[in-house]
């Protein structure tokens, strides 16, 4: 896949983070779990349980100094079901610690909408970022992976997935996939940065407030955004 294309087919990006995210995102970035641990010094055992075990629940951190943090939980997936679609030896430890190096959006509205109706969500406001892709991928390019598949969810039949599932953008099969009949929001499904963006306060266009199906409140806006950057 070019980068213009990708930029051209997919201009916009969504982030769905915990309600109240946004200014310790602003101030801090977009961080994967591994960067969060980073940051609040999470050491040993904890560290160990975070980056490379299921995590049941969402878990807090807090730091003097620092505005507290939630690491989502990871209710869609399943160590029994991980075992089963897992390619190139990889373990259900070496998927977690895989995935808890990056930071993770969705390339679809459709997908935002979807996740915010799942039974771990609905009925809980939260707060979503959509990004302007050209000025993101402008500068992380080099630290980008695409996913052809929401990695974090094994519920109903589990995809496989392994080393190779997320690609560089020049690597995926943008046309191939689109041949054998996937729509937009199906072919590209994850944009992925490796480690964290701590500029991302940059390249978000609106931060909005939404819960089930209904959008709360704008909570923030850039005077670059149009009238349609929202979930």
């Amino acid at each position: 896949m070019k980068r213009e294309d990708l930029v051209k087919i997919y201009p916009r990006l969504y982030h769905m983070a915990h309600d109240g995210a946004w200014p310790a995102i602003r101030q801090h970035g977009l961080l994967s779990v591994a960067a969060l641990l980073d940051l609040y010094d999470v050491e040993g055992d904890r560290r160990e349980r975070l980056l490379a075990r299921h995590r049941p629940e969402s878990e807090h951190l807090d730091a003097e100094g620092l505005p507290g943090a939630v690491i989502r939980d990871q209710k869609p997936m399943r160590d029994s079901a991980l075992e089963k679609c897992l390619e190139d030896g990889m373990t259900p430890s070496d998927w977690y610690r895989h995935l808890n190096t990056k930071s993770f959006f969705w390339l679809s509205r459709e997908r935002v909408w979807s996740l915010l109706g799942a039974r771990a969500y609905r009925d809980k406001p939260q707060t979503v970022l959509t990004v302007d892709t050209a000025k993101l991928v402008e500068l992380y390019e080099d630290q980008i992976w695409l996913s052809p598949m929401n990695s974090g969810s094994t519920i109903y039949r589990p995809l496989p997935r392994g080393m190779g599932t997320f690609q560089r953008i020049s690597d995926f099969p943008f046309d191939v996939r689109k041949s054998q009949g996937r729509a937009k929001g199906a072919n590209v499904v994850e944009l992925l940065v490796e480690h964290a963006v701590p500029d991302v306060a940059a390249f978000v266009l609106a931060v909005h407030q939404v819960e089930n199906d209904k959008i709360i409140r704008e909570i923030w806006r850039s005077p670059e955004a149009a009238a349609t950057d929202h979930p």
